[in-house]
């Protein structure tokens, strides 16, 4: 893989970091801004309302500009909005600049997307995404632990400079290593914009950015309720959380790579194994939540399984909206955020049922019994292989 996907990645790594590190601080950013902590948990619904709005309308907005100008941009704001969030006394300005963040790292996510698809052969298309989707598994399995204990130590401040630190040297790495153009014809003799998202109406296109979504609702609705599971149902210490999180992470970490490698030419193989276990694997760990080796293992697993289903179909996604080249990635951005935003507040609903603790785990495997009901009879689009080849 060509060395400005690695930089695309930190920058992933990043900003990823940034959308999942609020979860340990929020108590401290209330206490600190004289807000309640409900009231600073909206900066989390802001931040995915920011992504899922954003990845279209910044992916449209950066079309005309070349590949390496608008990641940049994109870097910029985004380190620019953690700066101000560092430094700002007041809740609302916080609010705002999560808000910026979430729009720049959506047409960052978005345009490196597409981007990448350009930099690999054709018949690699997969790994592309695979390697970028790969900074977020890392945020996860280091990024967020370490903001969490950093935070811990010098408070939820430092976290927000040490974001935007980050954001340098990716700055540099894609001024550096990306090459000016992303190797396709300019928006201007392309497609116009209008087309590309007449590429919507495409049930193809649909069918798997659904599909996409679904799995990502379930990931998000399992792992955003982790923690009264590892404390309470499986009765560990409050230490065991991250360590439960790390172990998701490294899982997921291990699933894009495995995916990567095969979405391209087998996806059939990766959706058809892979979705009956990620099915079986939800409940049983349900199930077995109690068990505390059983669900360190499973948590694992959980992680490698959803987050291998989900890139492969992201790169589906990039295959069908191939005549959309500017803005497939913001189809999967968006989906990817959909899921990500619809999924822990489904999962809510239950926290308060007879499932309690459980209940979001329960969710999970509904939201993939959903995902694989609609796949099954359409398994010819969702299966298929390069620009929709049959089914292998």
């Amino acid at each position: 893989m060509p060395l400005p996907l690695y930089l695309l990645a930190l920058a992933v790594f990043a900003m990823g970091t940034s959308e999942f590190m609020l979860a340990g601080l929020l108590p401290d950013i209330a206490s600190d801004l004289g807000v309640t902590v409900g009231t600073a948990g909206t900066l989390t619904s802001a931040y995915a309302i920011g992504m899922i709005v954003g990845a279209p309308l910044m992916a449209a907005l950066a079309r005309k500009r070349p590949g390496r100008a608008s990641l940049f941009g994109f870097v910029l704001v985004f380190l620019a909005a953690h700066a101000l969030g560092a430094a700002t006394e007041g809740f609302p300005v916080l609010f705002a600049t999560r808000v910026v963040a979430a729009l720049a790292n959506a047409g960052f996510l978005a345009v490196a997307l597409t981007t990448a698809a350009t930099l690999v052969p054709a018949d690699q298309k997969g790994r592309a995404p695979a390697v970028l989707l790969s900074g977020t598994t890392v945020a996860m399995v280091a990024g967020v632990p370490g903001g969490s204990v950093l935070g811990t130590l010098l408070g939820w401040r430092a976290t927000f400079w040490a974001v935007a630190a980050l954001c340098l040297p990716a700055a540099i790495g894609i001024v550096t290593g990306v090459p000016a153009r992303r190797g396709q014809k300019d928006a201007a003799e392309g497609p116009t914009l209008r087309a590309e998202l007449a590429q919507l109406g495409s049930p193809r296109l649909l069918v798997v950015v659904l599909l996409a979504a679904l799995v990502n609702a379930a990931t998000f609705a399992g792992i955003t309720f982790l923690a009264p599971v590892v404390t309470g149902t499986a009765g560990l210490g409050e230490l065991w959380v991250p360590v439960v999180l790390v172990l998701f992470g490294a899982g997921s970490f291990v699933g894009v790579t495995v995916a990567g490698r095969l979405s391209d030419q087998r996806p059939g193989s990766v959706l058809a194994v892979g979705g009956p276990l990620l099915l079986i694997g939800w409940p049983a760990l349900a199930v077995l939540a109690d068990r505390p080796v059983a669900l360190l293992v499973l948590v694992f697993v959980q992680g490698a399984l959803s987050f291998a289903l989900g890139s492969t179909l992201i790169t589906r996604i990039l295959y069908e909206a191939a005549e959309a080249p500017t803005m497939a990635g913001s189809y999967a951005t968006a989906a990817l955020n959909i899921g990500a935003a619809a999924g822990p507040l489904v999962a809510a609903t239950t926290l308060t049922t007879a499932a309690g603790n459980l209940g979001p785990l329960w969710v999970s495997g509904f939201l993939v019994a959903v995902a694989l009901l609609i796949a099954f009879p359409l398994r010819t689009v969702v299966a298929a292989g390069r620009s929709s080849e049959a089914l292998r």
